[in-house]
Order: structure tokens, then sequence, then C-alpha cells
């Protein structure tokens, strides 16, 4: 028997991100308070070509804004930052809402950690390297 990847509404999956994003410590979680998290089918081709990655790359989420060690204190960013989560490959790698659940919490730290400046190191010290 095959297993076939999750396929959700977008309602259902945007519902799943917001459980997983619960699941996140709150000392990590508290980054997301000024942080837009928006939900889309799949990444761009110009997003994948920003990224230099190739048309059929699998992308979970991107980080899109100024880290916060790269902001200045006079010249305050332009634009809110963003997370984005795509659907549609994070189904494609999962079996099971709890599998697709641990992935989006997994995808979102590490997020988090563009925003942060997080290292490798630290992210395997708190349990999403």
């Amino acid at each position: 028997m095959t297993r076939r990847p999750l396929r959700l509404s977008t309602e259902a999956f945007s519902l799943l991100v917001e459980q997983a994003i619960a699941r996140i410590p709150e000392s990590i979680r508290s980054y997301l308070d000024n942080i837009l998290i928006s939900v889309q089918q799949r990444p761009t081709p110009e997003i994948l070509d920003e990224l230099g990655l190739p048309p059929d790359e699998p992308l979970f989420g991107v980080y899109s804004g100024i880290p916060l060690i790269e902001r200045s204190a006079v010249e305050p960013p332009l634009y809110p930052d963003a997370i984005f989560i795509f659907q549609e490959p994070l189904e494609e790698a999962c079996f099971s809402r709890e599998q697709l659940m641990v992935e989006i919490e997994i995808t979102v730290v590490h997020e988090i950690a563009h925003l942060v400046g997080f290292t490798d190191e630290e992210l395997d010290a708190m349990g999403y390297g």
C-alpha cells in the first residue's frame, strides 16, 4: 500500500498552521508579535529565483523582511516582516496531520531564525536543527 500525501483545504491547513505555531515555545514564539504569517499554495518562480533555487526545489517557507541584526534605529523597515508558509510542498512531504504540524512548526522556527539571527547550533539546542 502506497502512502499518499495529505491534501487539505486552505482553511484546514491554516488552522493547522495556527496549531503548529501554538506548539512553539513562548521564548521563540514571542518574536512573531509583529510578523505577518501568510499561507500560500506554493512559492512563486520569482521567489525561487531570488533564493537561487531550481523550479522543482521544495520550499516550505520563507522569511521576508530585514533581520533584527541588520536594522537601523534611525531608519525603520519600509515594509512589515512576513513569513510565507507554502501549503503544497509541505503537504507533498507529509503523510499525516501530526507530521505536517511538526514540519510547519520547524519551518516557522527556521524562518524566525532568519529574523532573529539564530545560528544552526542554537536551533539544534532548541530541538529544531
